[in-house]
Formats: C-alpha cells, sequence, structure tokens
C-alpha cells in the first residue's frame, strides 16, 4: 500500500512495520505521524477490550529534564506536587501557563530523584520547558532523548508482557515504571496508557532497535491473539480519558476540564499560573467540561469531525467536543463543554449534529471505570 507522507514529518522507528501491518493511514502529532486505521474504529475496539492490542506511540515524545535543580525545576511547571511522587513511579499532570491554561497534560515519571520524563500530548512542550529553564536560572538540562514508546493494551496484555518480562514485567502497580533489558534491547516499561483498559507502555530507548522489539511483542503475544491497532476513541472516552487539542487546550484551565483532583492546594513550591489558578479557584469557572448521553440511533463511524454547538432554548450554552457510540453501553455518548448553570447531570441541551438536531442529556464521567487491575 503507498502511502503519501512528507519527508520532513517524522517518522518512528516502527514505521515500516506499522505499514507491514496493515496501517491505512496517518495523522500528524508532536511533527510525527501517528499510524491509524488498521480496521474499522468498532473492531479495533472489540479487540481492545476482549483481547490485546499493540499501538505504535512514539508521537508521545519525552522530556527529560535532569540536572541539581530537576526537583525544582518540574515543581515549577505544574500544580501537583511533584515531591510526593517516589522514584519509580508516574504521576498525570497538567502543564499550565501563567493565566492557568493547560500547556500539556503528560504523564511524568520519575525515574531517579533528579531525573525526570515528562511523556507529552501533541503540543511543543518541550519548546515551553527549555525556554522557561532560559529565565529560570536553575541547573537544569532539557532534552528529547532517543525513547520511543509503544503501548500494550487488552485484558491479555498481561500475559503478552509475563512472556516479554516474566513476573518482574507483571507486578508493576498502575503508574510504576522500570527499566530493563530485553536480551541487549534497552528499554523501559510502565504499567500505562490511553485506554482505560489494563495495559502497558513499552519504552524504546534506542531507535535501531524498533524493527526488533516490534517482531518480539508481536511473537510473545501470538497465543493471545494480539492484534495491531491504533489507539481507541470510544474506549478512552468511555473511560473518562481526555485528549489534548480535541477536549482541553491553553485556552482551558483545569477546573473547567474536570482535574481540580490534581491541584495541590496547600503546594508550597510555586508553579507558573499559581496566582490564577487561585483566583479561578475563589472566583469560580462559567463553564465545565461534562459528559453526555446524546438520544437516537448508533452515530456512523466518523461523523464527529468537528465541534458541534450545545443549545438550550435556543441559546447556544457551549459545544461537543468528541462524539460518538459505545458498543457496550449501547449509548451515543460524548464530552461538551458547557456554560456552568447547564452541568448538573440530568440537564437537558440539543446538539446541532451533522445529521441533524439531537437531544441530549447531562451524565457523569467516566462512563465506565477503569479496569486496570493494580
Amino acid at each position: 500500500m503507498a502511502i503519501d507522507v512528507n519527508y520532513w514529518t517524522k517518522r518512528s522507528p516502527f514505521y515500516e512495520a506499522t505499514i507491514r501491518s496493515g496501517c491505512g493511514g496517518f495523522a500528524v502529532a508532536n511533527h510525527m505521524l501517528q499510524p491509524h486505521s488498521y480496521m474499522s474504529p468498532l473492531e479495533e475496539y472489540q479487540h481492545l477490550i476482549d483481547g490485546v492490542t499493540l499501538w505504535d506511540v512514539a508521537t508521545e515524545r519525552q522530556v527529560e529534564i535532569t540536572g541539581s535543580d530537576a526537583l525544582e525545576f518540574v515543581e515549577l511547571l505544574t500544580p501537583r506536587d511533584v515531591s510526593a511522587c517516589p522514584v519509580g513511579r508516574g504521576r498525570y499532570v497538567v502543564i499550565t501557563a501563567e493565566d492557568g491554561g493547560i500547556i500539556n497534560d503528560p504523564i511524568l515519571f520519575r525515574l531517579a530523584e533528579k531525573h525526570f520524563w515528562l511523556s507529552t500530548s501533541d503540543s511543543d512542550l518541550i519548546l515551553w520547558a527549555k525556554g522557561l529553564a532560559v529565565f529560570a536560572g536553575m541547573g537544569v538540562s532539557i532534552c528529547e532523548p532517543d525513547v520511543s514508546p509503544v503501548q500494550i493494551q487488552g485484558p491479555k496484555s498481561i500475559a503478552v508482557i509475563e512472556n516479554l518480562f516474566g513476573t518482574r514485567g507483571t507486578d508493576l502497580k498502575y503508574y510504576d515504571i522500570r527499566k530493563f533489558d530485553l536480551d541487549g534491547i534497552p528499554v523501559m516499561l510502565s504499567r500505562t496508557g490511553w485506554s482505560g483498559e489494563d495495559g502497558f507502555e513499552i519504552f524504546l530507548c534506542d531507535s535501531q532497535y524498533g524493527e526488533e522489539l516490534w517482531m518480539r511483542i508481536l511473537k510473545a503475544g501470538k497465543a493471545e491473539g494480539i492484534v495491531v491497532t491504533g489507539p481507541s476513541d470510544i474506549r478512552r472516552v468511555e473511560a473518562g480519558i481526555l485528549g489534548y487539542g480535541c477536549d482541553i487546550s491553553n485556552d482551558t484551565n483545569p477546573y473547567e476540564a474536570g482535574l481540580q483532583w490534581m491541584m495541590a492546594t496547600d503546594k508550597q513550591a510555586d508553579y507558573i499560573g499559581k496566582k490564577a489558578l487561585r483566583k479561578i479557584r475563589e472566583e469560580g469557572i462559567n463553564r465545565q467540561l461534562v459528559g453526555i448521553e446524546l438520544a437516537g440511533d448508533p452515530l456512523p463511524q466518523g461523523t464527529f469531525k468537528q465541534r458541534w454547538l450545545a443549545f438550550s432554548g435556543g441559546d447556544k450554552i457551549g459545544d461537543v467536543s468528541v462524539a460518538l457510540y459505545s458498543p457496550r453501553l449501547g449509548k451515543n455518548i460524548g464530552y461538551a463543554m458547557l456554560e456552568t448553570d447547564y452541568t448538573t447531570p440530568g440537564s437537558s441541551i440539543m446538539v446541532d449534529a451533522p445529521i441533524g438536531s439531537m437531544a441530549a442529556i447531562v451524565v457523569e464521567k467516566p462512563f465506565i471505570r477503569k479496569t486496570a487491575s493494580h
């Protein structure tokens, strides 16, 4: 299959393997190609929730921060209390701007006392960090290491990881990260993922082994019926997982996004946006991201391609950031950023969809609780 891509867009160490595996198209994230569409979204979703899937997510670039002041610098980036994160563990964090907007929502990994990775969403976080470091006056070094992750997600992922790493891999708790030498292939293994299912990420630490690692994973997962897919929007929405640039952005603050649980209100260390976020907390917000259920027949695959306006009594009250059909729930579900007067569960709204006006109600999210067992 010939896929036309620009030569200046970076390709992952697994690029050729994804083509062989039947990749049907690419998106671009962090200036790299993100493979998707190996089969229909519903087929990929079914493999994810029933079995085990392999994703190339090398677009999830790492911002590495080291140096004598590494902890102090990372504290400056986020409202979360990083000092409370032990070595060998991770945290979901938000990186905030001076006005409280979300610059990125990475997973932070603490690899050593003064060695951190920020596993990034699709925004130029490394440029933000480097720019801040110029004026911070701290002893830090910031780079993008030669690290490319894949995700192994689904209930049978545990068996695949045990085949690869033994019980030292499967005894990882949720958000643990550990270094391994896989017969000469240097990797880090974490129990994380963008699916809401049990799963793992393998961070390849030397791109020359991309093909070898990919084949090792497929071999280890053969008996479990491992299938190569892209990340599943259906499953991540069910699980309440947010998409940067889709559901949240630098125009969204953590309180609007429902991420107030990660705001360390008693954090002593200074951080970018601290003054603005304290003001937002005191004064309240006028809009919030909520879950919605949309009435009607199942939304056809690929229906949602841009934001849909939301109304009440003919007045615009917000917009829908994602909407799709959940097979397990038998319902159309999604997220909407709405004026706070309409965010109480049970509130009725109307959505202006391309297929016509749709009635919807506000509901609690996540729609289905995460099933990671550790």
